[in-house]
C-alpha cells in the first residue's frame, strides 16, 4: 500500500472540491472594494494603494490572458485566478495535516497500517474541506484580492517547514529552509501575512535540532523567530531601501549625480557584502552564518517583485497610487505613511488633550534637480497619555462608541485596565472572537455588525445556548431567518477542532504548541499589531483567515481523537471509516450546505452594473467627483479594463490633497482630456499649500472664486499671515463666494437648453462650507475658474455634502450623480429636491442596468445596501416626473421598478425605500399596488420590532432603539398615508399595529 501515492491521490481530490466549488460560486465580474482597483491595475500593470501587490498583479495579469482580448471576461478570469490559489490552499492544508498526523500516529520506519492509512486520509480531509467552506476563506476566494494568494503562499510556507523536519537528517535537507525564505520573500509581493509564521517555524527548527528541549531554549527560540520576523519586517522592508534612499539623497544633494545612482552603489554595496559573506562562510565552514546569507539573498530576490512599482510608476500609468517613481516617494509608499500611524505601547485617550506639535524627520521630495526638503513629519503632544491606548481615536463618532460601550462618563479618562477591558470586549470580542465563531459556530445574517445583537453576529442554531447569548430568540424577524447568511453549525466544526486540539496536545505537546503560535501570531496578534478603531466600513474577518486556518487543522485531528474513542469499540478500520465519516458531517457538510447560499455570487453583477451606472450618469466629456472606495474602484476598472465611458474623468475627493494625484488629473487618460488646473507643480508640491485657513476679513458681499484663487496662489507677502514660526501662509479672506457665468458659453456648450436660458443665473453665489482650504479644494476652485462650462461636472451621489463645498444649491440629480448647473437657485424652505428629470428619466430608462438583483441568487452586504440608491433613483425620477404633470411617464418607471427589483426586504433602508414608492403610488392612482407595498412594509416592521420587543424584555434593556424608532416612526406615517388616501380600514389595522409595538416599548422611552 502506497503511502504517498494515495496521500497525493487524496489531496488532489480536495483540491478538485474546493475547486469547482469556488469557480461554480465565484463572481463573474469586479466585486466591491479594492477589487476593482486591483483588476484594472493588473490589467494594465498600474500601481496599487500603499504598500502595493506587485506579486499579485503580475499572476493576475497571466490569469487575464485565458480572456482572450474579450474584456468583458478579463475580471472572470481573474477571479477564477483567486479560485485556483484558494483551491491550491486546501491542498497543501491537507498535506500538512497528514503529516501532522502521521508523526503521531507512524513511528520511524512503520508500516503504515490500514486503519491508520484511512484516519490520516480522514483527518486530512475533513480539515481541509472544512476551511474549504469556512465562511471567511471562501469570501475571499471568489474574487480577485490578495488574501487567496497570500494564504496559498503561507500554505506553502508551513507545510515547506514539516517537510523539512521530515528530511533534516538528510544531506541537503536545508534547500527546504531556502525554499521557504525565497517563498516569503515572494509573499511580500502579495501581503504580509506569510510572515507571521515565522516564530512558528522557528519551533519547528529548535525542536528538530535539540536533542533536550528546555524551558530556556523554548524561550529563546521564541525570541529568535520573533527577532527575525523584525528583521525581515524592518531591516529587509523598510531600511534596505531606507538607506538607499539616504545613499540617494547624498550622491544627488551632495555629489551632484543623477536621481538614482546612489541606490544603485547601495545596492552594489550590499550584493558585494552579500557575495563577499558567502564566500566567507563555504571558506570557513559556518554552515548557520551561510544558511543565514543565502536566506538573506533569496527573500531580497523575492522582495524584488517591487521593481515592477518603480518601473511602472516612471511610465506614468493612469493609476499611478503615490508615484513611487524615486528613492523616498517609493519609501513612503512601502511605509504606507498616507494611512498614518496608531498608537500601540503608549500614547494618548480620546479625551486627551493636545499641548504641543513636535518635528520628527525631515520629509524629502524630488525636485528638477536635486531632492528638497518637503517640511518634517510632524506628531502631537498630549497632556495626558496611558500605557497600552486602545481607545485613542478623537473622532466624534468613534468617541461616543467608546463611552457607550464601556459606560463611561464625559469626565473619566480611561487607565491600563480600561484599555485592556476595551481589547477584550471590542478587538478581540467584537472584530476577532464574532469572526472566529462565525466561521465554526454559525451566522446570524451578514447585516455590519458594530457590536449590537441582531446585527452581524454569531448563532448557532442552539436555542438555549443563543437565547443566553441574543436574547429571546422565539420570533427571529426577516433580517435573520430571511438572510443567506443564517447560518447554522450548532458548535460541530468548533467541538471538533477543540476534539482535536486537546488529542494533539496529549500525543505531541512540541507540534501542538506550533500550531496554536500559527493560530495566535495569525490572530491575536494581529489584532494587538492594527489595534482597530471602532465602526469600522466593513467587516474586517478576511484579516484573520490564517488563524482559522490553523484552527482547520485540528478540525481535521478531531477525527483522530473521535477514532481513538472509536476503536475501543470497533476494528481500527471501521472506527477509521466511522471518525471520518463522522467528521466529515459535523465539520465540512454542514459548512457546505448551510454556507453555499450565501457565497454563490455567481448571478451577481452588481458592481459591475453600479459602475456603469455612475459613468452612464454623466453627460459626453464629463468630470465626476468620486470619494469613497465603492464609487471609485468599480469604476476605474469599468474604464480600464472594459473601456466603458473612457471620455470622462474620475476625480477620488480623498486623494486630490496628494500632488500625484493632482499631476495625474493634469494628463491625458483613455479619451479624456487633461483637467482646466492652472495651477504649476510648485504651487501644491507636498509641503507647499497643504492646508490655508480662514481668516475672517469682513468683506461685504460674495467674491470671485478667480480672485480668491489668486489669493490663494499669490507669492506676495502681504497676501499671506504670518505663523509663529516666522514663515507665512496663504489663507482665505472670505468664505462668500461667486461665480459669474457667461451665458453664451453655458447655451454653446449645451448645458443649458435654449428653451430655459431665461433659468440661467448671472453668478453662481454660495457660502463655502470649511474653515479651511486644501489643495484638493484649491484644484477644485482652479477647475471651477478655468472649465468655462466646456466640460460637464458632477459629484457622485454617495459624496459627502461637506464634499459639495457649499454648492448644494446648484446641484441637479441625473441618476447616480449630481451635475452642477448655472441655474437659479431656489432658496425657499421647502424647495424640492433638484432634479434634471428628462435627463433622469432617460437613464432609468434606456441607459441604466440593474445588476441582476431582482433574481440574484446572493447579494453581499454592500450590493444590498445599494437597492437603497437603486429604489431612491426611481423614487426621484417619479417625483420629478409628477411635478412636471408627466404621469404617463411616471407609470412607465413604476413598471420598470416592478421589472428589476427584488421583493424581499434588506433591511430597513429597503422597506423605506418601498414606502416612498407606495406614497408615489396613491399619487399615481396604483391604489392597489401601493396598499400591496404598505402592507408587506408594515408586515416586514411588525416582526423585527416584535424581536426586539423581545430581545430587550429578556435582555431587561432597550434592544436596537435606531431600528424601533424608525419602525415606529414609519408605521406611524403608513397608517395616516393610508388615511389620507381613503383606505380606511388599512389606516385602522395599521394604527392598531403602531399602538400595540408602541407599548411594548413605552417603558424604554420613559426611561430616556
Amino acid at each position: 500500500m502506497n503511502y504517498s501515492k494515495i496521500n497525493n491521490l487524496t489531496g488532489w481530490l480536495c483540491f478538485l472540491i474546493a475547486t469547482v466549488t469556488y469557480i461554480l460560486t465565484l463572481e463573474p465580474s469586479v466585486s466591491f472594494w479594492d477589487c476593482g482597483e486591483f483588476i484594472a491595475s493588473a490589467y494594465k500593470m498600474q500601481v496599487v494603494h500603499q504598500p502595493g501587490a506587485p506579486l499579485f498583479l503580475m499572476i493576475q495579469r497571466f490569469f487575464s490572458l485565458f480572456a482572450f482580448g474579450d474584456t468583458d471576461k478579463i475580471a472572470y478570469f481573474m477571479n477564477v485566478g483567486s479560485a485556483i490559489a484558494s483551491a491550491a490552499t486546501i491542498l497543501f492544508l491537507f498535506w500538512t495535516i497528514t503529516a501532522l498526523a502521521k508523526k503521531v500516529l507512524i513511528k520511524e520506519n512503520e508500516e503504515v497500517s490500514k486503519g491508520n492509512l484511512i484516519a490520516i486520509m480522514g483527518a486530512g480531509a475533513v480539515g481541509a474541506l472544512a476551511y474549504t467552506f469556512s465562511d471567511s476563506f471562501w469570501f475571499s476566494a471568489v474574487e480577485s484580492e490578495v488574501y487567496a494568494l497570500s494564504s496559498l503562499f503561507t500554505a506553502i510556507v508551513f507545510w515547506a517547514i514539516l517537510k523539512w523536519e521530515a528530511h533534516a537528517n538528510e544531506q541537503g535537507a536545508d534547500r527546504w529552509l531556502l525554499f521557504i525564505a525565497y517563498i516569503m520573500g515572494l509573499s511580500i509581493g502579495i501581503h504580509l501575512l506569510n510572515l507571521l509564521t515565522i516564530p512558528a517555524i522557528a519551533f519547528v527548527y529548535y525542536f528538530k535540532k535539540a536533542e533536550k528541549p528546555s524551558s530556556a531554549g523554548m524561550i529563546k527560540a521564541g525570541i529568535i523567530g520573533i527577532l527575525i520576523l523584525a528583521v525581515i519586517q524592518y531591516g529587509i522592508i523598510q531600511y534596505l531601501v531606507s538607506f538607499g534612499a539616504y545613499f540617494d539623497l547624498f550622491f544627488v544633494n551632495t555629489l551632484g549625480m543623477g536621481f538614482g545612482s546612489g541606490v544603485i552603489f547601495f545596492a552594489i554595496l550590499v550584493i558585494a557584502g552579500l557575495v563577499w559573506g558567502i564566500r566567507y562562510s563555504i571558506q570557513h565552514q559556518k554552515r548557520v552564518l551561510n544558511l543565514a546569507l543565502l536566506s538573506t539573498v533569496l527573500i531580497i530576490f523575492g522582495y524584488c517583485s517591487f521593481a515592477m512599482i518603480i518601473i511602472r510608476a516612471k511610465a506614468d500609468p493612469n493609476l499611478n497610487n503615490s508615484d513611487p517613481d524615486n528613492a523616498f516617494s517609493f519609501l513612503s509608499y512601502l511605509n504606507r505613511e498616507q494611512y498614518g500611524d496608531r498608537p500601540l505601547l503608549f500614547g494618548p485617550n480620546y479625551n486627551s488633550q493636545k499641548v504641543n506639535l513636535t518635528q520628527g524627520k525631515t520629509l524629502y521630495r524630488k525636485g528638477d534637480e536635486k531632492y528638497e526638503v518637503a517640511g518634517k513629519k510632524t506628531d502631537y503632544e498630549y497632556d495626558r497619555t496611558t500605557p497600552f491606548p486602545r481607545m485613542y481615536s478623537d473622532d466624534a463618532r468613534h468617541v461616543g462608541y467608546y463611552k457607550d460601550m464601556m459606560g463611561f462618563s464625559d469626565d473619566h479618562f480611561p487607565g491600563l485596565f480600561d484599555n485592556i477591558g476595551f481589547l477584550f470586549k471590542y478587538q478581540i470580542g467584537q472584530m476577532y472572537m464574532r469572526y472566529f465563531m462565525w466561521n465554526f459556530v454559525g451566522r446570524q445574517n451578514d447585516d455590519q455588525g458594530q457590536g449590537s445583537l441582531y446585527e452581524g453576529q454569531w448563532l448557532s442554531g442552539v436555542k438555549p445556548i443563543d437565547a443566553m447569548m441574543l436574547g429571546d430568540q422565539k420570533n427571529l424577524p426577516p433580517s435573520i431567518v430571511d438572510s443567506n447568511a443564517y447560518n447554522r453549525f450548532f458548535f460541530l466544526p468548533l467541538i471538533l477542532g477543540l476534539l482535536g486540539a486537546i488529542w494533539h496536545f496529549k500525543r505531541n505537546q512540541k507540534d501542538a504548541g506550533i500550531v496554536a503560535l500559527l493560530f495566535f501570531f495569525t490572530g491575536l496578534a494581529i489584532v494587538l499589531y492594527l489595534n482597530q478603531k471602532p465602526m469600522e466600513p466593513r467587516e474586517r474577518d478576511y484579516a484573520y483567515a490564517g488563524s482559522f486556518y490553523a484552527f482547520a487543522i485540528w478540525i481535521g485531528l478531531g477525527v483522530l481523537a473521535i477514532r481513538e474513542w472509536l476503536v475501543k469499540k470497533l476494528t481500527p478500520v471501521n472506527g477509521a471509516i466511522l471518525a471520518t465519516a463522522t467528521g466529515l458531517l459535523a465539520a465540512p457538510v454542514i459548512m457546505a450546505a448551510q454556507g453555499w447560499d450565501d457565497h454563490d455570487r455567481s448571478s451577481k453583477m452588481v458592481a459591475h452594473d453600479i459602475a456603469v451606472d455612475y459613468l452612464q450618469s454623466c453627460a459626453p466629456n464629463a468630470i465626476l467627483f468620486t470619494y469613497g472606495d465603492n464609487d471609485t474602484y468599480p469604476l476605474w476598472y469599468a474604464q480600464e479594463v472594459e473601456n466603458i465611458r473612457p471620455d470622462i474623468k474620475l476625480v477620488n475627493l480623498s486623494l486630490f490633497d496628494t500632488d500625484w494625484y493632482i499631476n495625474g488629473l493634469k494628463r491625458v487618460t483613455n479619451e479624456s482630456a487633461a483637467l482646466p488646473i492652472s495651477m504649476k507643480p510648485s504651487q501644491y508640491v507636498q509641503g507647499v499649500r497643504d492646508v490655508m485657513y480662514y481668516q475672517d476679513y469682513k468683506i461685504a458681499g460674495s467674491v470671485e472664486l478667480s480672485n480668491i484663487l489668486a489669493i490663494l496662489l499669490s507669492e506676495d507677502p502681504e497676501d499671506k499671515l504670518p505663523l509663529q514660526d516666522g514663515s507665512r501662509e496663504n489663507f482665505i479672506p472670505t468664505k462668500n463666494f461667486k461665480l459669474t457665468v457667461n451665458k453664451a458659453d453655458v447655451l454653446k456648450n449645451g448645458v443649458v437648453s435654449v428653451a430655459d436660458s431665461s433659468k440661467i443665473a448671472p453668478a453662481l453665489e454660495w457660502t463655502f462650507n470649511k474653515g479651511y482650504v486644501t489643495k484638493g479644494t484649491l484644484a477644485f476652485f482652479d477647475i471651477l475658474v478655468h472649465n468655462n462650462w466646456e466640460r460637464p461636472i458632477y459629484f457622485a451621489s454617495t459624496v459627502p455634502s461637506d464634499q459639495y463645498n457649499g454648492l448644494d444649491n446648484y446641484l441637479y440629480n441625473e441618476g447616480l450623480a449630481l451635475r452642477l448647473m448655472p441655474l437659479k437657485a431656489d432658496t425657499s424652505a421647502n424647495k424640492p429636491e433638484l432634479i434634471n428629470t428628462p435627463v433622469l428619466y432617460k437613464n432609468v430608462m434606456d441607459k441604466f442596468v440593474w445588476g441582476n438583483i431582482k433574481n440574484a441568487k446572493y447579494l453581499d452586504p454592500q450590493s444590498a445596501d445599494d437597492i437603497s440608491i437603486f429604489t431612491n433613483i426611481f423614487n426621484n425620477t417619479i417625483s420629478g416626473l409628477m411635478r412636471e404633470n408627466k404621469a404617463e411617464d411616471a407609470k412607465k418607471v413604476v413598471n420598470r421598478y416592478f421589472e428589476v427589483m427584488p421583493e424581499r426586504f434588506y433591511g430597513m433602508r429597503s422597506m423605506m425605500g418601498t414606502y416612498f414608492m407606495a406614497e408615489n403610488l396613491y399619487l399615481l392612482g396604483d391604489v392597489k399596488r401601493a396598499n400591496a407595498l404598505i402592507e408587506k412594509s408594515a408586515a416586514y416592521i411588525q416582526k423585527e420590532l416584535t424581536y426586539l420587543a423581545d430581545v430587550s424584555a429578556s435582555k431587561r434593556r432597550f434592544i436596537g432603539g435606531q431600528n424601533v424608532q424608525l419602525g415606529l416612526s414609519f408605521l406611524n406615517q403608513m397608517s395616516k398615508t393610508a388615511a389620507q388616501h381613503q383606505q380606511t380600514k388599512l389606516s385602522e389595522s395599521l394604527n392598531n399595529q403602531f399602538q400595540g409595538l408602541e407599548a411594548r416599548f413605552s417603558q424604554y422611552f420613559s426611561q430616556q
